[in-house]
């Protein structure tokens, strides 16, 4: 069966996706790794990828090589999403991995990111009627879904990293700080004139900081697996008391917590606010999580499945 190689460059993880084409013309991974590169640390307003960072993500962009080589000749196709669409220096980010893995990258725009979401939450859920909120490093994608169809979408420019970084910068997080990036998300929210179709919607989340709030609560209520959270559901006060616990811990004391990674203690919080800012704002009933997204959207746009 024919295989192939799909490389997602995150703002804050690089991905890699090893798949096989079947006979029905479906796709079925056979592996999947990850390395949380931080590729948009430090660009702050300058919108600069930083050498550190960029090298991180080319390293881990070499290293995925070496395993999906063994599979010999393989169609490789790349996606890039916020923190390289932003870049200042995108085209020569680009050209570096262009001659360290032989790979071109296709940059998304802020739409198609947010509709291969969309298309991934509806290949994986049979939700008709909800609002997607994809938190990535750099950026946050919203869909508002009807009937199984768009009816708005947007890219707006925040994420993990760079909330994280402008609002959150002390060790034990300030109430100042706290304030000032909850008003920020709602103030962002009440712009978007067509997000009060979306009040008491439930909210399907996409994204590694907000996988993370379903994997802690599937631990706390003792399930076999937590890492099976597709379909999942929590309420909004579960989602909130999640968010308080982790509010009130150090960095140090957040990376000691199971189910957190350690490079991940820093920016967790700035992650899980705007699903906590957006479900207050909209009075959501709940949120019920998805493990398909911008990945599985893609490869169901463009190879078909």
């Amino acid at each position: 069966m024919e295989k192939f190689v799909l490389l997602d460059l995150g703002s804050n993880s690089v991905r890699l996706s090893i798949n096989e084409q079947l006979d029905n013309g479906q796709f079925k991974e056979i592996k999947r790794l990850k390395s949380e590169t931080r590729l948009s640390e430090g660009m702050g307003k300058s919108r600069v990828l930083q050498e550190h960072a960029m090298a991180r993500t080319i390293e881990a962009l070499v290293s995925f090589k070496k395993q999906y080589d063994v599979y010999g000749p393989v169609a490789v196709h790349g996606i890039a999403t916020a923190a390289v669409r932003m870049a200042r220096n995108q085209k020569e980010f680009l050209r570096r991995i262009k001659e360290a893995v032989g790979a071109d990258i296709e940059v998304l725009s802020g739409d198609d990111e947010a509709y291969y979401d969309y298309m991934g939450v509806m290949e994986a859920l049979p939700i008709r009627d909800c609002l997607i909120l994809d938190t990535g490093g750099a950026s946050s994608e919203l869909i508002h879904v009807v009937d199984r169809r768009v009816a708005h979408l947007v890219s707006l420019p925040f994420g993990a990293v760079t909330l994280s970084e402008k609002y959150l910068k002390n060790d034990q997080i300030t109430g100042k700080e706290l304030f000032q990036l909850m008003e920020y998300l709602v103030t962002a929210f009440q712009k978007l004139e067509w997000l009060k179709e979306a009040i008491e919607l439930p909210l399907v989340l996409l994204g590694g900081s907000n996988r993370i709030i379903g994997r802690l609560n599937r631990k706390k209520q003792k399930l076999v697996n937590t890492e099976a959270i597709n379909g999942y559901q929590l309420s909004r006060k579960a989602v909130s008391l999640t968010f308080e616990e982790l509010v009130g811990l150090t960095t140090k004391k957040r990376a000691q917590v199971s189910g957190i990674a350690s490079n991940r203690a820093d920016i967790i919080v700035g992650g899980i606010a705007p699903v906590v800012a957006l479900g207050q704002y909209l009075n959501s009933v709940g949120v019920i999580f998805s493990e398909s997204g911008v990945r599985e959207g893609y490869l169901t746009t463009k190879l078909g499945k």
